[in-house]
């Protein structure tokens, strides 16, 4: 087994590309030698790694030919066109876009919660939906104490999980109405600065957005729970980097918010805030640039026998894309499974 990969980041100059760059460099990941791509666009540009400069170049099959591990986050289309080419060059693919997630032949991975899902990939890997993945996290823990019933979720997702367009947009924005002059929205529908905005990618014919369906059909599929009773609200704020969630659980059995909360602090994924009494609790200021997946607000649901209310806030960069994918590259290699051990239909 290699010891050292040759990494590709597909959609190197975005957002979540750049994270993948310094999370591969703060976790020590071992490259022999990285490989940054993106469209034409960016290409014959740099991005910074280990202080060098890298030239960006657009993706080819005799780029992946020589290349062990790509990392991407360059949109479903993108992925859709070179994960298979890739994967047929030797490549092992993880994808941040949805185009696979769903796919029964495609692992969808949180490694806390379902890393053996690895043992059989054919070389495609899909990282989840970044509030998902946050969710999931938490559910697996609630899943295993108690079983779990029914999930109701409303997200609270900042602007970056839209786009550094998004980001500018919502500078923009707070500059203009803190001047007295209008906010023209252009990223999003309505204007974005000290303003929600309920709704995230969209509307499917039941009412429900896309974003929310990916909740809830990709935390059935992560939890190996297909029949799963949960419902979704997903919510833009003004908040540039950190999703929250306010989570309602019914559970099968009856437990206490203290035998949750010490379920929850025993998992090395989740720190545990919960302290109101300080007004202790996470907010998206707190988990930016951070790993864990922060929990508070822990409390008994008084309108259910069995139920329990959670406040679950997260790097929607990090672990909500970036960090997840790295992980799931770590969980291949210290596993040996980096070689396919299927066939890609």
């Amino acid at each position: 087994m290699k010891k050292e990969l040759r990494v590709a980041i597909l959609g190197a100059t975005g957002r979540v590309g750049q994270e993948l760059l310094s999370v591969l460099e703060q976790r020590n990941f071992p490259v022999s030698e990285l490989i940054a791509l993106a469209s034409a666009r960016s290409a014959n540009t740099f991005v910074e790694w280990k202080g060098k400069k890298i030239e960006v170049k657009e993706p080819t099959d005799e780029i992946f030919k020589n290349c062990d591990l790509v990392l991407a986050s360059a949109g479903g289309s993108v992925s859709k066109e070179w994960g298979p080419r890739a994967v047929k060059q030797g490549c092992v693919f993880i994808d941040n876009s949805s185009t696979f997630r769903m796919d029964k032949d495609v692992p969808l991975i949180v490694p806390e919660v379902n890393a053996h899902e690895l043992e059989n990939h054919n070389g495609l890997i899909a990282n989840p939906n970044c509030s998902t993945i946050q969710l999931v996290v938490v559910l697996k823990v609630l899943h295993e104490l108690a079983g779990l019933k029914r999930v109701v979720v409303s997200t609270y997702q900042s602007v970056s999980g839209a786009g550094k367009e998004a980001i500018d947009e919502l500078q923009a924005q707070t500059k203009e109405v803190l001047a007295g002059n209008e906010a023209k929205p252009e990223v999003f529908k309505r204007p974005i600065a000290f303003n929600l905005i309920p709704q995230i990618d969209v509307f499917s014919e039941d009412g429900y957005t896309f974003e929310e369906i990916k909740v809830i059909n990709e935390s059935r599929k992560i939890l190996g729970i297909p029949e799963l009773a949960i419902t979704c609200t997903a919510v833009r704020v003004p908040v540039v980097v950190g999703h929250s969630e306010s989570v309602t659980v019914d559970l099968e059995k009856k437990v206490s918010p203290a035998q949750v909360r010490e379920s929850l602090a025993n998992n090395e994924a989740i720190e545990v805030w919960d302290d109101w009494s300080k007004a202790h609790f996470p907010t998206p200021i707190d988990c930016a640039g951070k790993d864990p997946v922060y929990v508070g607000r822990i409390r008994k649901d008084t309108s259910s026998e069995n139920g329990i209310n959670l406040w679950v806030v997260a790097d929607n960069l990090r672990i909500g894309a970036a960090l997840n994918a790295v992980r799931i590259a770590e969980y291949l290699l210290s596993h040996d499974l980096m070689e396919t051990k299927k066939v890609l239909a």
